[in-house]
């Protein structure tokens, strides 16, 4: 297995991250292990913001919902021929 160290860590950070592992009757390697496994193990399922964007208002957006005309981008302003 490999080993990690991870400097500049905030006091208060270290202080809750001691809390934490205390209350779950484990050292604090073994919380940080376990918040590293949490994480990583569930970002690979996460959808993609597209998806979550229309599940989340699947609802309002139904098959009539209408998208308004698109227009082109206005001309941004030239700052080098100023005046």
């Amino acid at each position: 297995m490999a080993a990690l160290t991870i400097r500049h860590v905030d006091d208060a950070i270290k202080q809750a991250l001691r809390i934490r592992a205390a209350q779950h009757g484990v050292s604090m390697e073994e919380e940080v292990r376990r918040i590293l496994r949490e994480a990583l193990l569930r970002a690979p399922n996460a959808q993609p913001l597209g998806q979550r964007l229309k599940q989340r208002f699947a609802e309002v957006a139904d098959a009539d919902f209408e998208l308004p005309a698109r227009r082109p981008p206005r001309t941004p302003p030239n700052w080098d021929d100023r005046p």
